[in-house]
């Protein structure tokens, strides 16, 4: 029988595009055994504490780095102070104390620029994450020399985890969240005036389902912006939540199909529109931590393994450099903060 001309253009065109999905499909199962472990580094060897968690990481005008956690005895202990260290020349710095509260425990740094060019600390204090406050230090000289903190209303978060939204107008858009009792939700906190003033949006949570907080926001086009948020081990999938006003009002939150095993995930879109989620690919333990490639916002595919052994390995920080490469801070066994660069010719395209 004669095949049509058409017939013919249709059929050749499916079987090119079988064999780009079967290429990609390649190039991923290749990329997903990139051991990103063998370009990590830790931020410290010996501290004057027992326990470190919670990292935040930005990269400095000038390209140095500057890194935060908590760090003490043991998380929620009232020793637990914010904990820095400085990378220049491929070396960091030995850990120095941010901030100490008063005979009790803090929690949860956030390191970011606000575009008149202020560097701000955000962190939590208290007995609990159900009983904290927030506080927030700034800095005029890249992390030289810091304000003295200052305590928030209560109520007001600021970044509860990942670093905030900033937006090409200035706006920071910062996703924070409030763990009651037998209830969480995640919260948008609102600044058009460079983090001085707040206004707070939400809740945003899942219909009918266990609670979500620690969203990481970025934007996927203009005024599109999504949340993604760690969830409860009942719902075990990162929840993503859209704006399509800047911030102003959002969507219900709902599960992706990306496991989540009650853990702090961070997502960061690159400079050509790539999304990037560093997370644990477990429903129910802190390890493996992962990295996966998006290019719409909703559908990942891992393509890098940070670490794979037995231990917690959490609550990841991730930016992207000027250079193009992945910045990586992250948990190591409650015990260190690790470091890893990935550059960026190892993310897949």
């Amino acid at each position: 029988m004669a095949i049509s001309c058409s017939t013919a253009k249709k059929r050749r065109r499916r079987t090119t595009d079988r064999s780009r999905v079967l290429l990609l499909a390649l190039v991923f199962s290749l990329s997903s055994h990139l051991d990103a472990a063998t370009s990590r580094q830790f931020i410290f060897e010996t501290a004057p504490f027992a326990s470190a968690h919670a990292s935040s990481i930005v990269e400095l005008k000038n390209g140095d780095l500057l890194a935060a956690w908590f760090g003490g005895s043991a998380e929620g202990k009232p020793d637990v102070a914010i904990w820095s260290a400085r990378y220049h020349d491929g070396r960091w710095s030995e850990p120095r104390v941010l901030v100490r509260e008063h005979e009790i425990a803090c929690y949860n740094p956030v390191l970011f620029y606000t575009r008149d060019g202020r560097l701000w600390l955000y962190y939590k204090f208290g007995p609990s994450p159900r009983e904290w406050t927030a506080g927030r230090a700034w800095s005029d000289d890249d992390g030289q020399t810091w304000s003295a903190t200052e305590h928030l209303p209560a109520g007001l978060y600021g970044p509860i985890r990942t670093k905030p939204l900033v937006l090409a107008d200035g706006t920071v858009v910062s996703g924070t969240s409030v763990e009651s009792y037998h209830s969480w939700a995640c919260w948008i906190e609102r600044s058009t005036d460079n983090g001085r003033s707040w206004h707070r949006i939400g809740p945003i949570t899942v219909p009918h389902r266990d609670g979500i907080i620690q969203p990481s926001v970025i934007e996927l086009a203009p005024n599109h912006l999504r949340l993604y948020a760690r969830s409860t081990r009942n719902i075990g999938h990162i929840c993503m939540a859209d704006s399509f006003d800047a911030g102003l009002t959002w969507s219900s939150a709902r599960p992706l199909d990306v496991p989540n095993p009650n853990s702090g995930i961070d997502v960061v879109k690159l400079k050509d529109g790539r999304i990037v989620l560093a997370y644990n690919d477990s429903p129910d333990q802190r390890t493996p931590l992962n990295l996966a490639l998006s290019r719409d916002g909703e559908h990942f595919q891992k393509f890098a393994t940070l670490e794979s052994g037995p231990g917690e390995f959490s609550y990841p920080s991730l930016i992207e450099s000027r250079s193009g490469d992945l910045l990586l801070t992250y948990t190591w066994k409650r015990r260190r903060i690790a470091f890893a660069r990935i550059p960026s010719e190892e993310i897949p395209r």
